[in-house]
Formats: structure tokens, C-alpha cells, sequence
């Protein structure tokens, strides 16, 4: 330092504003480099499902922009594609999406993903710093509008089904979710079938962990399962139920030795032919579950009621609260909370009673 100071003043003024340029040119440089990092930096460590959530959110948010003739493309990963986004795009996007039919908690999900990227958008030099504040100011939904919004909606003929969720979830009662157990037919499908609802409604998997399961996943001379929740980067080993152990004895007979266990259905024949791949099973499986509440007597039946009903079930059982968490692996106990359907006799379990 004390010899670059030396020869700055030995060079004068001159000197030192060619350096001051050359600072300012690497600085410049620097800080585009870095903006080109900030989104990949954002998606690194993410789970692969919020990283394809933020993704569809955004390739929505093209969709609109396209539709009102701007030609958005590469919102993901590339920090210029939001050079010229403002706020009153951003609240456009939300009516927008609200014409188009699309759920509440979907409208206010993708809001915040742009919120986030407008955001990163900023760092990276993109959008002024007083764009980003009007942006976030565009807010979502409150829970307490939601059903004044979608009776509006109905009343002018729009569409709410649109990543429709269900306000209450569907609670299996016992001697049915035994019978979902009960392979429906002796047959390769039936058997797989019985796993798939094992695994839901006494291990409380999500479909997303249940769909990536592989051969590997089961021990049966120990009787385990070990598995991985991409949702909150979490890899767990179960104990499996009789139940359960029994329908893995039978499926694993036909599922494939590597990659993901589940076949697709031979339509009509209680066959089984070629591998799901990850991507479809969650879709295939899902359908599956609609179908085999349908065949049981109960409508609109989802993979989440019956994680939902299981919850339920150890809630009644007087479960722990963190053997709940555990089991489910939840993070905090309001996420349990969440998850447990309150008792009919409100009192129950109280002291005086």
C-alpha cells in the first residue's frame, strides 16, 4: 500500500484518476457478474419441489405478460427479463389471475414468489430500488376475503377451480381406511393399489414422498421403510405396519429393481406394465387415490385426506405431540396443529371431565 500511495504521488492527479476509472470499470464488472448469480444463488439448496413451484409461478407470470403483449421469457434465470416490470404489472397479474379461475392460496403463492424475484431483480441492479417498493406493496388475499371473493366470482359466472382446494379436509373413518388396506382383486394392480394406500394412510406420507419411493426404500427382514421428504429435506425410517409390511411383500414382487417401484396400470385387465417415471407418478398415483375413494363410496378423495386422517387418528389415540411431529416430520408444533381435526366434545380430555 505504502509503495502504491508512493507512486501515486509521485504521478499526481492524473495517476490517480486513471486508477479511480479502472476500480470503477472492475467494480461495475463485478457487480454484473454478481447479478447474474443472484437468482441461481437464490434456487441453490432449495428442495427440487419449491424449486419447480417457483418455476411454474413465474412461467404463469410470462403467460399473463405475454398475454398483454410483452414478450417476457427466461423470469427464472435471468435477472434482465425483469428490466421494465412495475408494480402495476405486478397487480395486474393478480386480477388477472383472479379472472382466470385460480384458488386464493395459489394467487397469493405466485405473489410472493414475484415479490421475492423482484427482489433479487433489485440486487442485481435491474429494478430501482423505489420499483421494488411499490412491488411490494402488491399484496395477497387475507383468509377472511376469500369466501366473499370466490362468492363474487361464482355470482359473475368465473371459474374457481383452478388449483382449487378443498376448505375442510376429508376424515376417513377407521373401517373404511381398513378397507382401502384389502388389495380390491388379487391381481398385480390390486396389490399395488393396497401398498400405495398403506403407505398414505398409516405412514402419513405426502404423494410426492411416496411417488419417488424405490426398492431399495424397504428393509423387510427388518421391517422398515426409509424414505425422503423433499418438502422439508428431511430423510426418516419407519417402522412398517403389519399392514403395510404384508403389501409390500406382495407388490415388490412386481416392482422394477431399480428406479421408482411403481408400475402403470394395464387399463382393464388388473395388470401392470411399464415404470411410472417420477414426474407422472405424483399425477398417476393421485388419480389412482380418486378413483379408489370413488369405487369406497367417498367423492373427491386426495392423497392429503388420507395424511390428514392419519394425523387425526394418532391425534384421538392421544398421541404425543412430538411423536406427532416426528412422524410426520413436521418442524413446529402449529404445523401439527394444523393437521389435527378438532374433537367433537370440545371439553374432551380436560381436566373436570
Amino acid at each position: 500500500m505504502k509503495k502504491q500511495t508512493a507512486i501515486i504521488k509521485q504521478q499526481g492527479p492524473q495517476a490517480l484518476a486513471i486508477l479511480n476509472d479502472v476500480m470503477t470499470q472492475a467494480g461495475q464488472v463485478a457487480n454484473q457478474a454478481a447479478g447474474r448469480r443472484t437468482f441461481d444463488r437464490h434456487i441453490e439448496g432449495k428442495a427440487k419441489n419449491t424449486e419447480r413451484r417457483k418455476r411454474a409461478d413465474l412461467d404463469l407470470f410470462e403467460t399473463f405478460l405475454k398475454s398483454v403483449t410483452i414478450p417476457a421469457h427466461g423470469m427464472f434465470d435471468n435477472p434482465q427479463a425483469w428490466i421494465g416490470v412495475t408494480w402495476g404489472l405486478v397487480e395486474s397479474f393478480k386480477a388477472w389471475q383472479l379472472q382466470q379461475g385460480y384458488a386464493i392460496a395459489s394467487i397469493n403463492g405466485r405473489l410472493s414468489t414475484v415479490r421475492t424475484y423482484a427482489e433479487l431483480a433489485a440486487q442485481a441492479g435491474v429494478l430501482s430500488a423505489d420499483e421494488l417498493r411499490m412491488i411490494q406493496t402488491v399484496k395477497g388475499f387475507a383468509n377472511k376475503e376469500k369466501p366473499r371473493i370466490d362468492a363474487r366470482r361464482r355470482e359473475e359466472g368465473l371459474d374457481t377451480r383452478k388449483g382449487f382446494k378443498k376448505a375442510k379436509s376429508i376424515i376417513v373413518p377407521d373401517d373404511v381406511v381398513d378397507q382401502f388396506m384389502t388389495p380390491h382383486a388379487d391381481t398385480p394392480q390390486g396389490k399395488r393399489d393396497a401398498l400405495l394406500m398403506c403407505l398414505l394412510f398409516h405412514h402419513g406420507l405426502r404423494i410426492s414422498e411416496a411417488a419417488i419411493l424405490t426398492r431399495q426404500a424397504f428393509d423387510l427382514k427388518a421391517g422398515t421403510i426409509t424414505f425422503y421428504r423433499p418438502k422439508v429435506d428431511l430423510t426418516q425410517t419407519h417402522v412398517l405396519t403389519s399392514t403395510t409390511r404384508k403389501a409390500a411383500v406382495e407388490y415388490l414382487k412386481y416392482a422394477p429393481d431399480s428406479g421408482i417401484i411403481w408400475r402403470k396400470t394395464c387399463k382393464g385387465t388388473g395388470s401392470l406394465s411399464g415404470q411410472m417415471s417420477e414426474i407422472s407418478a405424483i399425477r398417476s398415483l393421485s388419480k389412482r387415490v380418486v378413483h379408489l375413494g370413488h369405487v369406497y363410496g367417498i367423492e373427491g378423495l386426495s392423497p392429503h385426506d388420507a395424511r390428514h386422517t392419519d394425523a387425526t387418528h394418532e391425534s384421538n389415540n392421544h398421541t404425543p405431540l412430538n411423536r406427532l411431529m416426528n412422524k410426520f416430520g413436521w418442524k413446529s408444533p402449529a404445523m401439527a396443529v394444523r393437521y389435527i381435526d378438532a374433537s367433537a366434545i370440545s371439553n374432551e380430555g380436560t381436566s373436570r371431565v
